[in-house]
């Protein structure tokens, strides 16, 4: 299996695309995001355990919201249900592939106290968000190198997991080959991703002039776009067959 290389434009078409399939079931998408968010919260505020539990379980999570964007693509109905997807099938290895995003994290949070970064690490890691910007700017002049290093490998390490719960669940693939793979789709379409992610920004901006309300939108469509920009450069058999001519999701030779 090889990502495809797309033009930049596609970027702008995945949130197209993305925006259309909330439309399908905007009330529900809502409903689904907002139990994700109450329940991530009320698991991060366990002692100890709760932040690496949701580490864990954050791939099988995306695994059951991305297969509720198969559905709508398919003509069938969102459920509730769709969100537990991921606890009923490859479940061990999106759980595996949350392991590896956990370790790698703590392995560049360690890289970066190394480096001379334990202030600002502590800062990151703590429990307590850090109220006075004098200690948050006196930690990250201290440590240049580690932070600009550890923004690269944050960077990539967000890179090789963003399809890689779509690639463990839809496509048989190993955590690793999945990570690898996800990775590989960046590298070949940093055009349409730049467009992308520059477009997200500024409805990011635009989402939180009215009391943060547009978040009520913009989370769902960050999920439906990233299946729609998932179909488009990982094109499969399956996909070509349940797609009508008309979808705005059928895979095209690569230009626009």
């Amino acid at each position: 299996m090889e990502p495809r290389k797309l033009q930049m434009g596609h970027g702008w078409e995945w949130i197209k695309q993305g925006y259309a399939l909330f439309m399908k079931a905007p009330l529900l998408w809502v409903i689904l995001l907002m139990i994700c968010m109450a329940s991530a919260i009320a698991l991060s505020n366990v002692p100890v355990v709760g932040e690496p539990l949701l580490s864990l379980l954050m791939p099988v999570v995306m695994a059951g919201l991305y297969t509720g964007c198969r559905a709508l693509q398919q003509e069938e109905e969102l459920e509730l249900v769709h969100l537990f997807s991921g606890f009923h099938r490859h479940t061990s290895q999106l759980v595996t592939l949350g392991g590896i995003s956990l370790v790698g994290q703590l392995l560049i949070f360690g890289l970066m106290m190394l480096l001379g970064g334990a202030a600002l690490v502590s800062i990151m890691m703590s429990a307590q968000p850090e109220t006075d910007p004098n200690v948050i700017i006196e930690a990250a002049a201290g440590a240049g190198f580690a932070m600009m290093l550890g923004v690269v490998l944050f960077c990539l390490l967000m890179m090789a997991m963003q399809f890689a719960p779509m690639l463990v669940y839809f496509n048989q693939q190993t955590p690793l080959a999945a990570m690898k793979l996800s990775l590989r789709a960046f590298s070949n379409n940093i055009g349409a991703m730049f467009v992308y992610g520059m477009t997200f920004l500024l409805l990011s901006i635009l989402a939180s002039i009215p009391m943060m309300l547009g978040w009520l939108i913009l989370l769902p469509l960050m999920i439906t776009s990233m299946y729609a920009s998932f179909l488009d450069i990982f094109p499969s058999v399956e996909d070509n067959t349940i797609l009508s001519d008309n979808s705005p999701f059928k895979p095209k030779d690569g230009s626009l």
